[in-house]
Parts: structure tokens; C-alpha cells; sequence
């Protein structure tokens, strides 16, 4: 709840003409909905691109969110949105394999490890790129964002159901292709 009264202090305070509440605001959210983008557009060009829109959307109609529902909430619809025009505007045909960010600081760091990771990541962010866009948003926010189907219905306008519909049939599809690769190694 504390944070939620933060988001809403930062708006009354941007409303009010504090343009540093906006900063504020912006850098709490922008990895969160660069993460979102780049899920649901597949790379990482794209991703930055819907960011840019998101903010722009942001900073035209903050004066619109009615102080309902929290602002993240908020905020990942219009994301979820944008990222669903985007697509639709592009026709995404290939996937840009994106550039994992390498943690050399860590002691443990083994580079045959990551390389697998990075191979894995890429692989798995190709398959999601294969499933339609609505399943590929509900699993996306059920299993990166790790969401309940009520806050993701908040932020889709999707029933509940239709949801579940949806990431049942986004698993199956990430299964099918799993076993059809399998199948042709």
C-alpha cells in the first residue's frame, strides 16, 4: 500500500507541475516495462521503441489515470497494449536474437555455462515469438512477471477465464514446439 500512495503522490505532484515526479516515476518503471516490451516483441530494437511510445502515452495522459487501480496496473496495460500495436504495425516475421547482459562480476562466472544460458534464452524467446499474441502476453505476464489472473485481467480487460484459456492453450503451444525441435534434432 505504501508504495501505491508513492506512485500516487509522484502523479499529484507531476500534475501539479513537478516535472521531477515524472522523472521519479519513469525510473522506477522503465527496466519493468523495457522487460515487458522486449518479452512480447522479441528483441530488443523493437522493445526500446515501444518504451519510447509508452512513455510518450505516459507523459500526454497521465492526467487521465483516474487513482483507482495501482499504476502499475495501469502502466502495464498501456505497455501490453503498445507492445500489441507495435506488433501488428511491424508484422514481425524473424526473430533478432537479443544480446544476454553478461554478469562478470560474479566469481562463479563460468562462460560455457552462459553461453548455454544465453543459447537456451534465445531458444526459448524464439518459441514464444511462434505462439499468437494474446497467449503470448498471458504467459508472458503469468510466468516472467509471475502475475495472478486477477491483476492480469485488470491489466487486459480479459476475464479470468479467458485467460486461463489462454495460458493453458500458450503452455501447450511452448510444448508442441519444444517436442517438434526435439524431434528434428
Amino acid at each position: 500500500m505504501q508504495e501505491k500512495n508513492n506512485d500516487f503522490e509522484l502523479i499529484k505532484k507531476f500534475l501539479e507541475g513537478d516535472e521531477s515526479s515524472f522523472n521519479k516515476l519513469v525510473l522506477k518503471y522503465q527496466e519493468k516495462i523495457y522487460l515487458l516490451a522486449r518479452r512480447m516483441t522479441g528483441n530488443h530494437l523493437d522493445a526500446d521503441e515501444v518504451v519510447q511510445e509508452v512513455l510518450m502515452v505516459l507523459y500526454k495522459k497521465l492526467n487521465t489515470f483516474e487513482f483507482k487501480a495501482s499504476f502499475y496496473t495501469w502502466l502495464y496495460r498501456i505497455t501490453i497494449t503498445r507492445s500489441l500495436n507495435y506488433i501488428k504495425r511491424r508484422s514481425i516475421r524473424e526473430f533478432l536474437p537479443l544480446k544476454s547482459l553478461l554478469n562478470t562480476a560474479n566469481d562463479d562466472y563460468d562462460p560455457v555455462l552462459n553461453i548455454e544460458n544465453k543459447e537456451k534464452t534465445k531458444f526459448i524467446e524464439r518459441l514464444i515469438q511462434k505462439i499468437p499474441a494474446k497467449q503470448r502476453q498471458v504467459f508472458i505476464l503469468r510466468h516472467f512477471e509471475e502475475m495472478d489472473y486477477e491483476e492480469i485481467s485488470k491489466i487486459t480487460g480479459t476475464s479470468v477465464g479467458a485467460l486461463k484459456a489462454n495460458y493453458f492453450h500458450a503452455v501447450k503451444k511452448l510444448k508442441d514446439l519444444i517436442k517438434e525441435y526435439e524431434y528434428r534434432k
